[in-house]
């Protein structure tokens, strides 16, 4: 099948960024030592109306992808709540040997995105631990959405320079903008970094989740998600798997449904965001690279 990135949207637009990748990525070192494919900025855009942006050319792990985000919302940066609730994907940066290089406790990650959406800038304890006085970035951004929509300062920022070194994997997804205008909610997601046969898939919905809730808790109606990577690559070990995900055909997107009494983004619970309708090719397993 013929991909031409000029299309952005929807899964096709994933798959089309993914081809671009593979045809005209430039071979760059990286941190892991495994080697990559990568290009200098990419654009995603997806819309509910197109239905809910879970890849149907591969099985995703949705419930990986809704505990991640409660798990953000809260605040949290152990990897307990994702353990009990059978979540995996952080595991290789909990280890003992990842958190002893911090003085850290085996499954404490450090000031990641918990941290940085609910206490950023807060000051750190004798005990590496942090005092609860930092800002709140999640309560701030909902209240200027409620009380001062035209605002162009909507804006949660997982990226603090100061503690940028403090943990095995700084943020990723580094900047995030909501957009207010007739009566809807969009989101602009700024990405420094971006595995994109591994990460994307569950950054893109995550994201496109949490744009729902907010929208939701604000009384608006969704609008559109927008998604921007700027060093986008592909794993060398991850290749064939693109190949093999490039040659399927896509299926219906699935919806997602919210608990419509909730009004409070901090009261959401796994049990309160259904996936209706999901149908899709079998999950492609590919190293993730740590």
């Amino acid at each position: 099948m013929k991909r031409d990135y000029s299309d952005i949207t929807g899964e096709q637009g994933y798959l089309n960024l993914l081809d671009y990748i593979l045809k005209h990525g430039e071979q760059k070192g990286d941190r892991t030592g495994t080697g990559t494919l990568t290009v200098l900025g990419a654009q995603l855009r997806f819309n509910l109306d197109e239905g809910f942006p879970l890849l149907t050319t591969k099985k995703v792990h949705f419930k990986s992808v809704v505990h991640e985000l409660l798990w953000f919302l809260s605040g949290d940066t152990n990897v307990k709540y994702l353990q009990e609730n059978g979540v995996r994907i952080w595991n290789e940066w909990a280890t003992a040997e990842q958190t002893a290089k911090f003085n850290r406790p085996e499954g404490e990650l450090g000031p990641i995105y918990g941290h940085q959406w609910r206490n950023y800038g807060a000051t750190k304890k004798a005990d590496g631990s942090y005092n609860n006085d930092g800002v709140d970035q999640i309560k701030r951004v909902i209240h200027e959405i409620k009380t001062n929509p035209d605002s162009r300062r909507l804006i949660v920022s997982g990226w603090n320079p100061a503690e940028a070194d403090q943990v095995a994997l700084p943020p990723c997804h580094t900047f995030f903008q909501f957009f207010v205008v007739n009566g809807k909610l969009s989101c602009q997601l700024i990405m420094r970094s971006n595995d994109n046969f591994l990460g994307a898939p569950f950054n893109i919905c995550s994201y496109f989740l949490l744009l729902m809730m907010v929208s939701q808790v604000c009384n608006l109606e969704v609008g559109e998600f927008i998604w921007n990577a700027g060093d986008c690559h592909l794993y060398n070990n991850h290749i064939e798997q693109a190949k093999e995900q490039l040659s399927r055909s896509l299926f219906k997107p699935p919806q997602v449904i919210l608990n419509k009494n909730i009004d409070n983004i901090f009261d959401f619970g796994f049990d309160d965001i259904q996936l209706i309708d999901y149908q899709s090719h079998p999950a492609i397993k590919a190293p993730i690279a740590v």
